[in-house]
């Protein structure tokens, strides 16, 4: 699978559960923008697209992996870990991936700890 790269039409990589989601939703919503969503935790990313994903970021495989969860410390996984090892726990273990993203086009930013930062590519 492939993640989408139309510019008109942002993805949001959501988890309703999650603040920082929600409240960029929100304000994609308040914008008036476009938008389809994915619930990555329902349906997740396979290792391709999260390869896809961490180009798209332009940062560490680090930047994408939420490294206080169980799952991370039961991988195995540490700041020492490879960016292939990251990405493969993340595709083995949805919750690691950290939220939301939004992709626009050829371009993803985290919305984290603020999501302005993610509003940033439109």
């Amino acid at each position: 699978m492939t993640l989408p790269q139309d510019p008109a039409r942002p993805l949001l990589l959501h988890n309703p559960r999650c603040s920082k989601s929600r409240a960029l939703h929100a304000a994609l919503e308040e914008r008036g923008v476009a938008f389809d969503t994915r619930l990555y935790l329902e349906e997740p990313l396979d290792r391709e697209e999260l390869a896809e994903l961490h180009a798209r970021l332009g940062a560490p495989a680090a930047r994408l992996v939420r490294s206080k969860e169980a799952e991370y410390a039961a991988a195995g996984l540490s700041a020492a870990s490879s960016d292939d090892e990251l990405l493969d726990a993340v595709a083995a273990h949805p919750r690691l991936m950290e939220r939301p993203v939004l992709l626009v086009g050829a371009r993803a930013a985290i919305g984290r700890p603020d999501p302005d930062a993610a509003l940033a590519l439109l």
